[in-house]
């Protein structure tokens, strides 16, 4: 019967999806959630610009940057298997989100950081998710 396999499998998918929409506090817990990524070996571990951001070492043994949204614990990686957004899909999202002017977008490996002008008129910094484009942050541009 394969009813039970499947029970089994969709518990196992809902418990790692529950995981991983736990907040990361704090260095140690941003470095258990990488090594349980797969990543055994994490190195330069910083918080910055509202993102946990690391050194890591690659199933393919070579060294590259990773990041954590300590909010989620999404990881944003752009050697994983998930896409990223495009320029104009970041442009698109942003603008349906009320911001204008968008400008000077970098992708930064899985993160997009743009400039624009928001919702109240003020101009701002922000750094998005290049895998989903939700923007991780917003920060007053002076």
């Amino acid at each position: 019967m394969k009813t039970p396999t499947l029970l089994i499998a969709l518990s196992l998918a809902f418990a790692a999806s529950a995981a991983s929409a736990q907040p990361v506090g704090s260095a140690a817990d941003a470095t258990a959630r990488l090594q349980a990524a797969g990543y055994a070996d994490v190195r330069d571990l910083e918080y910055d610009d509202d993102l946990w951001e690391a050194e890591v070492r690659h199933a393919d043994g070579r060294w590259h940057d990773v990041a954590l949204d300590p909010a989620t614990g999404e990881l944003m990686d752009d050697r994983g298997d998930r896409g990223l957004m495009t320029a104009g899909d970041v442009i698109a999202r942003l603008q349906a989100a009320g911001f204008t002017e968008v400008r000077d977008l970098d992708l930064d490996d899985a993160v997009w950081e743009a400039d624009a002008r928001g919702s109240d008129g003020r101009r701002v910094e922000l750094r998005i998710n290049a895998h989903s484009g939700r923007v991780i942050s917003e920060e007053i541009d002076d």
